[in-house]
Protein backbone atom coordinates (compact mmCIF):
# COMPACT_ATOMS: atom_id res chain seq x y z
CA UNK A 1 0.00 0.00 0.00
CA UNK A 2 1.56 3.12 -1.14
CA UNK A 3 1.62 5.91 1.01
CA UNK A 4 -1.14 8.24 -0.17
CA UNK A 5 -3.43 5.02 0.02
CA UNK A 6 -2.14 4.34 3.66
CA UNK A 7 -2.98 8.27 3.81
CA UNK A 8 -5.97 8.00 2.55
CA UNK A 9 -7.15 4.98 4.81
CA UNK A 10 -6.27 7.02 8.30
CA UNK A 11 -8.62 9.59 6.69
CA UNK A 12 -11.45 7.49 6.37
CA UNK A 13 -10.71 5.55 9.43
CA UNK A 14 -10.61 8.70 11.43
CA UNK A 15 -13.44 10.01 9.86
CA UNK A 16 -15.70 7.16 10.65
CA UNK A 17 -14.45 7.27 14.47
CA UNK A 18 -15.36 10.45 15.04
CA UNK A 19 -18.65 9.71 13.23
CA UNK A 20 -19.02 7.00 15.79
CA UNK A 21 -18.00 9.25 18.95
CA UNK A 22 -14.54 7.39 19.54
CA UNK A 23 -12.01 9.66 18.77
CA UNK A 24 -12.37 13.70 19.17
CA UNK A 25 -12.90 15.93 16.10
CA UNK A 26 -9.26 17.49 16.62
CA UNK A 27 -7.30 13.99 15.66
CA UNK A 28 -9.74 14.23 12.48
CA UNK A 29 -8.32 17.29 11.60
CA UNK A 30 -4.87 15.49 12.18
CA UNK A 31 -5.65 13.03 10.06
CA UNK A 32 -6.18 15.51 6.92
CA UNK A 33 -2.83 17.47 7.72
CA UNK A 34 -1.45 14.27 7.15
CA UNK A 35 -3.11 13.45 4.32
CA UNK A 36 -2.07 16.64 2.68
CA UNK A 37 1.82 15.70 3.51
CA UNK A 38 1.13 12.31 1.79
CA UNK A 39 -0.28 14.05 -1.46
CA UNK A 40 -3.39 13.69 -1.00
CA UNK A 41 -4.69 17.36 -2.00
CA UNK A 42 -8.35 19.40 -2.59
CA UNK A 43 -9.86 22.64 -1.54
CA UNK A 44 -11.88 20.98 1.29
CA UNK A 45 -9.08 18.81 2.38
CA UNK A 46 -7.23 21.87 3.12
CA UNK A 47 -9.67 23.36 4.94
CA UNK A 48 -10.07 20.83 7.34
CA UNK A 49 -6.78 20.76 7.91
CA UNK A 50 -6.61 24.26 8.54
CA UNK A 51 -8.97 24.09 11.39
CA UNK A 52 -7.44 24.79 15.08
CA UNK A 53 -7.77 22.53 17.75
CA UNK A 54 -10.23 25.30 19.13
CA UNK A 55 -12.42 25.30 15.73
CA UNK A 56 -12.24 21.29 15.22
CA UNK A 57 -15.36 20.55 16.90
CA UNK A 58 -17.42 23.13 15.32
CA UNK A 59 -15.95 22.76 11.84
CA UNK A 60 -15.17 19.40 11.39
CA UNK A 61 -18.95 18.14 11.31
CA UNK A 62 -19.10 20.18 7.84
CA UNK A 63 -15.92 19.95 6.40
CA UNK A 64 -15.32 16.45 6.37
CA UNK A 65 -17.79 15.37 4.30
CA UNK A 66 -16.67 17.62 1.31
CA UNK A 67 -13.13 16.75 1.70
CA UNK A 68 -13.65 13.10 1.85
CA UNK A 69 -16.05 13.23 -1.66
CA UNK A 70 -13.02 14.78 -3.25
CA UNK A 71 -10.61 11.98 -2.77
CA UNK A 72 -13.15 9.50 -3.38
CA UNK A 73 -13.73 8.90 -0.24
CA UNK A 74 -17.42 7.73 1.44
CA UNK A 75 -18.80 9.47 4.83
CA UNK A 76 -20.90 7.02 6.62
CA UNK A 77 -23.50 8.24 8.77
CA UNK A 78 -23.01 6.35 12.87
CA UNK A 79 -26.13 4.96 12.41
CA UNK A 80 -25.50 3.05 9.28
CA UNK A 81 -24.90 -0.32 9.01
CA UNK A 82 -21.91 0.72 6.70
CA UNK A 83 -20.54 3.21 9.14
CA UNK A 84 -21.04 0.67 12.06
CA UNK A 85 -19.26 -2.37 9.47
CA UNK A 86 -16.54 0.46 9.24
CA UNK A 87 -16.13 1.13 12.54
CA UNK A 88 -15.33 -2.57 13.00
CA UNK A 89 -12.62 -2.50 10.77
CA UNK A 90 -11.04 0.87 11.50
CA UNK A 91 -11.02 -0.08 15.43
CA UNK A 92 -9.16 -3.54 14.23
CA UNK A 93 -6.70 -1.08 12.68
CA UNK A 94 -6.31 0.22 15.70
CA UNK A 95 -5.71 -2.57 17.51
CA UNK A 96 -3.29 -3.89 14.92
CA UNK A 97 -1.82 -0.64 15.13
CA UNK A 98 -0.84 -1.47 18.92
CA UNK A 99 -3.62 1.47 20.15
CA UNK A 100 -5.63 -1.36 21.61
CA UNK A 101 -5.00 -4.33 23.04
CA UNK A 102 -7.28 -7.78 21.49
CA UNK A 103 -9.10 -7.63 25.22
CA UNK A 104 -9.58 -3.96 24.71
CA UNK A 105 -10.86 -4.28 21.34
CA UNK A 106 -13.44 -7.11 21.42
CA UNK A 107 -14.85 -5.45 24.86
CA UNK A 108 -15.25 -2.31 22.77
CA UNK A 109 -16.94 -4.24 19.40
CA UNK A 110 -19.44 -5.94 22.24
CA UNK A 111 -20.43 -3.06 24.23
CA UNK A 112 -20.80 -0.87 21.35
CA UNK A 113 -22.89 -3.54 18.99
CA UNK A 114 -23.43 -6.73 21.06
CA UNK A 115 -24.29 -9.53 18.93
CA UNK A 116 -26.70 -6.95 16.30
CA UNK A 117 -23.87 -6.76 13.49
CA UNK A 118 -22.79 -9.64 11.74
CA UNK A 119 -19.40 -8.80 10.13
CA UNK A 120 -18.37 -8.07 14.17
CA UNK A 121 -20.13 -11.26 15.75
CA UNK A 122 -16.59 -13.20 15.58
CA UNK A 123 -15.37 -10.40 18.02
CA UNK A 124 -18.21 -10.55 20.39
CA UNK A 125 -18.33 -14.07 20.50
CA UNK A 126 -14.36 -13.71 21.62
CA UNK A 127 -15.25 -11.20 23.91
CA UNK A 128 -17.60 -13.96 25.76
CA UNK A 129 -14.12 -16.19 25.59
CA UNK A 130 -12.26 -13.97 27.75
CA UNK A 131 -15.11 -13.77 30.13
CA UNK A 132 -15.24 -17.91 30.72
CA UNK A 133 -11.43 -18.30 29.71
CA UNK A 134 -10.60 -19.14 33.66
CA UNK A 135 -12.90 -22.05 33.23
CA UNK A 136 -12.08 -23.80 29.87
CA UNK A 137 -8.94 -25.16 28.75
CA UNK A 138 -8.07 -22.27 26.79
CA UNK A 139 -5.58 -19.02 27.82
CA UNK A 140 -6.36 -15.16 27.29
CA UNK A 141 -2.97 -15.56 24.96
CA UNK A 142 -5.03 -17.89 22.26
CA UNK A 143 -7.81 -16.05 23.19
CA UNK A 144 -6.03 -12.66 22.03
CA UNK A 145 -4.45 -14.44 19.02
CA UNK A 146 -8.05 -15.56 17.75
CA UNK A 147 -9.00 -11.50 18.01
CA UNK A 148 -5.52 -10.51 16.21
CA UNK A 149 -6.49 -13.43 13.56
CA UNK A 150 -9.84 -11.63 13.19
CA UNK A 151 -8.84 -8.30 13.21
CA UNK A 152 -6.74 -9.14 10.47
CA UNK A 153 -9.28 -10.68 8.58
CA UNK A 154 -11.30 -7.48 8.79
CA UNK A 155 -9.19 -5.41 7.83
CA UNK A 156 -8.19 -7.02 4.34
CA UNK A 157 -11.47 -5.81 3.01
CA UNK A 158 -11.22 -2.72 0.82
CA UNK A 159 -12.02 0.21 2.97
CA UNK A 160 -10.97 3.36 0.89
CA UNK A 161 -10.23 3.51 -2.58
CA UNK A 162 -8.27 7.60 -3.15
CA UNK A 163 -8.57 9.16 -5.84
CA UNK A 164 -4.92 10.10 -7.19
CA UNK A 165 -3.92 13.50 -9.02
CA UNK A 166 -4.89 13.45 -12.68
CA UNK A 167 -7.55 10.65 -12.25
CA UNK A 168 -10.85 10.81 -13.81
CA UNK A 169 -13.74 10.17 -11.78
Amino acid sequence: MSFTESAARELQDRAVLWSMREIPAADVVAAACDALVAGLDSPALRILAACTRSEADYDVPDLLPPALDEQGLAFHAADSVAGQEAAVRALAARMLAGELTPRELALQIHHRFGHELAVAEQLVLLDDEYDIVEYGDRTPAQVDADVVTEALRLVQHPRVTPQTEGSTG
